[in-house]
């Protein structure tokens, strides 16, 4: 699929909505493929409970797409993804970068969704008591070129 194709998908994302849910399908092929860090779904009912889950779990979430290319049938994306997480008068902002290689259908229909993002620097390192950890591991293994 051609620009077009990865447009629409990333015009789908940027305005991502409880609403939105219910066109998926214009999007999605329904035997459609959705891996990222914490999920590895088929189907479009199951990526709608990957995104029902993320409205239920998180406040204002926003996906902003930085950058978009296409080669043939596969399309690719680089994003940022804010949000909060807490209770009113608690909240904490979230930023996560990360990238988005689909591949599409005969019929212009997503069918291979994976994303790319590392969730110990984007969430873990962040996190009380576990941050600890993964800050000091990523210390350990790093190669100290800087």
């Amino acid at each position: 699929m051609s620009a077009p194709g990865i447009q629409h998908v990333a015009a789908f994302y940027e305005r991502l909505a409880p609403e939105s849910l219910d066109r998926l399908d214009e999007v999605y092929a329904a035997d459609a493929a959705f891996t990222d860090p914490f999920n590895d779904v088929i189907g479009i009912d199951a990526i709608r409970r990957i995104f029902e889950h993320m409205f239920a779990t998180v406040h204002l979430p926003v996906f902003k797409v930085d950058a978009i290319a296409s080669e043939g049938r596969n399309g690719f994306l680089t994003w940022t993804f804010s949000f909060q997480t807490g209770k009113a008068g608690a909240r904490r902002d979230w930023t996560v970068k990360g990238a988005t290689h689909v591949r599409f259908n005969a019929h212009g229909k997503v069918c291979m969704h994976y994303d790319y993002w590392d969730p110990a620097q984007a969430l873990y390192e962040k996190t009380p008591l576990v941050g600890g950890v993964f800050r000091w591991l990523r210390r350990r293994l790093s190669s100290g070129a800087q």
